[in-house]
């Protein structure tokens, strides 16, 4: 930010731009459901919307949407930029995926990422997700029995390059599709949406006279950590139990979670919760800690927070054994929402530490 760092307006500046940035992307999620071609976009609102910063912490997300897209498309962007670093991106790239590890949770929903360049640099990145009435195979159903029978499977990979849209993978997902307008309109508007927060995000950066957004990212990220440990903080301290049993396919679903509330923050784990579905029912990992991390949020009241990558970013699982993870990334999970049980019976831990 050029001018004087530590003038008494300084600290109202910084909170102007940050509800800029959450006007910003409530626009963008808007945009995305004014543009939107099917009946989930434009009726159900089965969509996210988000800013992140260069290094892919999200700094702000739209109210408008789920908490399963919010906070799976946040991780999703990790996952992104491993693929494609920010210094290999071009001004008017765009880039998409469908895989339900990377993305939010199964082959309906696709991301799209869009980096924001102003003066030649890229300043932010733009993410969106929602949920597309078809994907091709079996369709929204249990009955699959590995993903393969779920529909087409898109890695992340680009949509555009230096603005031109990638017309093959157009003509490959119209081919494997039975709502080709629907579906491929839900793209365009997915791209349509970041591309607009882009420009009002440029508008704002020449308002305020700022190059970069580093120092309201770390504004936001400060305050939103300490909001939450303050929340967290309020909580009586201990260990948290329940189990419920919920209907199967082949047998009854137990959903089992342990929440251990301490001073420096708080531990879920999903120990002795069933494991691996041979139907359509099971949730990846990115997807139970989407839900959790919504279910942490509540309770802790740090609604806010939730808007940053303060109170997201260090939540971890410990994962699979190798062998054991290579099984489950073939399993079928379009109607994960059946039941929204962890895919394995791993010691699930999820942590939030600051």
């Amino acid at each position: 930010m050029t001018g004087p760092s530590n003038d008494a307006l300084s600290a109202i500046r910084l909170q102007i731009m940050w509800d800029r940035l959450i006007a910003l992307v409530e626009e963008q999620a808007l945009t995305l459901i004014r543009t939107g071609f099917s009946t989930s976009t434009r009726e159900a609102g089965d969509l996210s919307a988000g800013i992140f910063d260069i290094s892919g912490d999200m700094l702000a997300q739209a109210v408008t949407g789920t908490p399963g897209h919010v906070n799976s498309m946040a991780r999703s962007v990790g996952h992104f930029l491993d693929r494609f670093p920010v210094d290999e991106m071009s001004d008017g790239d765009i880039f998409l995926t469908n895989d339900p590890w990377k993305g939010t949770g199964h082959l309906h929903d696709f991301t799209f990422l869009t980096p924001c360049f102003r003066d030649g640099r890229a300043v932010a990145l733009f993410a969106s997700t929602c949920h597309v009435v078809d994907i091709g195979g079996r369709g929204m159903t249990s009955d699959g029995r590995t993903i393969y029978e779920e529909g087409l499977y898109i890695p992340p990979m680009r949509f555009a390059h230096a603005g031109r849209t990638d017309q093959t993978l157009i003509d490959i997902v119209t081919a494997n599709v039975r709502e080709p307008v629907q579906v491929i309109g839900d793209l365009h508007s997915l791209a349509t949406c970041n591309d607009l927060a882009c420009r009002r995000l440029r508008e704002m950066m020449d308002e305020f006279a700022i190059a970069d957004l580093d120092r309201i990212a770390g504004h936001i990220l400060d305050r939103s950590k300490a909001a939450a440990l303050d929340a967290i903080r309020k909580l009586p301290e201990g260990v948290y139990r329940h189990e419920m049993r919920i209907d199967g396919l082949e047998s009854p679903v137990d959903l089992v979670a342990e929440m251990t509330i301490g001073a420096d923050g708080i531990d879920v784990d999903f120990t002795g919760s069933s494991g691996i579905s041979s139907y359509g029912i099971n949730v990846p990992l990115c997807y139970t800690e989407a839900y959790a991390t919504f279910g942490v949020t509540l309770r802790g009241r740090c609604c806010r927070t939730s808007s940053s990558a303060a109170f997201t970013r260090r939540l971890a699982m410990r994962s699979l054994p190798r062998e054991r993870r290579a099984c489950g990334i073939f399993m079928p999970m379009a109607d994960r929402a059946a039941s929204r049980h962890p895919p394995a019976s791993w010691p699930t831990r999820q942590r939030s530490r600051f």
